[in-house]
């Protein structure tokens, strides 16, 4: 069922909003996302670029990496969005939502990964983080893929 989702920026200068299913949200702990947002991860949420509409004051564009821009509010510096150089999908920061609730999201235990024991969580925690650390440096980190960690 599509809803409506839409949000902004701290001083509201820049607006936005999207139509569609519920979004998927993960979260990156690459630095980048770490120096963007300002905490240990950036908690985003997927949407089609053709989907979201500015309906006050487009955001201002950061070129953060050869792979990507950042969108901010040049007023406040609000992190509103990333987006990867020729994809369909732009990442929403899901602290810049109205109301950043009912999103489709995918948790991937210890358990499913296939890792028992009294070290399984530690173990899963390390392989995710190698295999992210390894994604990022393959610029392939924050694709949304099957984890949460995208």
């Amino acid at each position: 069922m599509a809803s409506q989702w839409t949000g902004g920026c701290l001083c509201g200068s820049c607006r936005y909003e999207f139509a569609g299913d519920p979004p998927h949200s993960g979260y990156c702990h690459c630095d980048m996302c770490k120096k963007a947002t300002g905490g240990p991860f950036a908690v985003l949420v997927q949407a089609k670029v053709e989907d979201l509409v500015w309906i006050k004051a487009s955001p201002a564009v950061y070129r953060s990496s050869p792979i990507a821009t950042r969108g901010f509010c040049g007023k406040c510096g609000t992190p509103l969005f990333l987006q990867y150089d020729g994809d369909e999908l732009i990442r929403v920061t899901v602290g810049s939502l109205d109301r950043p609730t009912g999103f489709a999201r995918q948790v991937i235990t210890a358990w499913r990964a296939g890792l028992t024991g009294p070290t399984a969580g530690a173990d899963y925690r390390r392989r995710k983080l190698r295999s992210a650390s390894e994604a990022c440096r393959a610029k392939s980190c924050c694709g949304f893929a099957a984890l949460t960690c995208v």
